[in-house]
């Protein structure tokens, strides 16, 4: 099943976002009207220390008006391939660097009114490295184990859905794997 575009016209056009509104024709035959934010993608990044726990960062969002633990994760820059997104954000949010990064999953945010592709990453082997926060964020980083992880989604304390997602991938795809096995304690 397919629709096709009869018209197509821009609402709003902002740094991060464009919101279309379009009219499209159904499989059907019947007409519709489709609103669509229009955004560059992004990556997010799971990174484990040395000792096994995750690095997650906490961060006020003004869309939810409250602090989320999250993954870190940034905006698509124009041009930008995701895994050097993800290496960007790490740094910027942690202060760490990663020796070593290996993709997992893509996914699309919310897929009925958005285009938002969010790629996913696993970072490893972290050393310090000098970042610098965006000037609109302030970000405190913590240490947490997987099972801490889980169980803060469990009780509602982790609300974002790509910081559920990673950490459920992560929990079911990744178990065993000699660079994960201390996250289960």
């Amino acid at each position: 099943m397919t629709e096709s575009t009869i018209s197509s016209r821009t609402i709003y056009k902002g740094r991060v976002l464009t919101l279309h509104v379009d009219r499209v024709k159904l499989a059907n035959g019947r007409e519709t009207t489709r609103e669509i934010v229009e955004h560059p993608g992004a990556a997010a990044i799971i990174p484990i220390l040395g000792n096994g726990k995750l690095l997650v960062v906490k961060q006020y969002r003004a869309a939810t008006r409250r602090q989320l633990m999250e993954i870190p994760a940034g905006t698509l820059e124009p041009g930008e391939r995701p895994l050097s997104c993800a290496k960007r954000e790490l740094i910027e949010e942690t202060g760490y660097a990663a020796r070593r990064v290996k993709r997992l999953f893509s996914c699309y945010l919310a897929p009925g009114y958005s285009t938002e592709k969010i790629h996913f990453f696993l970072a490893t082997r972290l050393v310090p490295a000098k970042g610098k926060q965006e000037e609109d964020e302030s970000i405190a980083t913590q240490a947490i184990t997987l099972r801490q992880a889980l169980r803060a989604i469990e009780r509602g304390k982790i609300q974002d859905a790509k910081t559920i997602s990673a950490l459920y991938y992560l929990a079911t795809h990744i178990r065993g794997q000699r660079h994960t096995s201390k996250t289960r304690r």
